[in-house]
């Protein structure tokens, strides 16, 4: 299986003191290296570095977080891979209602489109795999 990390995920992996770095380090840990493999995008990947360069408790610049990220996209195991964002507003879930919705939607269709699925700390996706919690 392969999954689309959401910005959340993605934070929460790349980042050692976010609340839920153990959470998502722990099931990434869990998976077979060679049966499933992590995922990025451009808005995915756009998301964690502005995040990172905007959020003071960071204190990361926008030189900084991409190099986070590089590095995080070479060292991962399963290896992150890059997805390509060829999907526009056409390919949106029916079940997407409201603004708030739209950047999970279309995660979740761009996932689906390219033979993965979206995982996410956010029970509310639908169609997403979320992340478990430590056991």
């Amino acid at each position: 299986m392969r999954y689309l990390l959401d910005v959340s995920a993605l934070l929460a992996l790349g980042v050692f003191d976010h609340e839920l770095h153990e959470r998502v380090s722990a099931w990434v840990a869990s998976l077979h290296p060679e049966k499933a493999g992590l995922a990025t995008c451009s808005i995915t990947e756009l998301g964690f570095v502005r995040v990172l360069a905007q959020v003071p408790q960071y204190g990361y610049t926008v030189s900084e977080a991409t190099l986070l990220l590089s590095r995080m996209k070479t060292a991962a195991v399963p290896r992150l891979t890059f997805i390509n964002d060829n999907h526009d507003c056409s390919h949106l879930p029916g079940w997407v209602k409201t603004p708030k919705q739209i950047t999970d939607g279309h995660l979740v269709a761009l996932a689906r489109g390219n033979g993965a699925v979206l995982a996410t700390l956010d029970a509310k996706i639908r169609s997403a795999f979320l992340i478990p919690e430590r056991s």
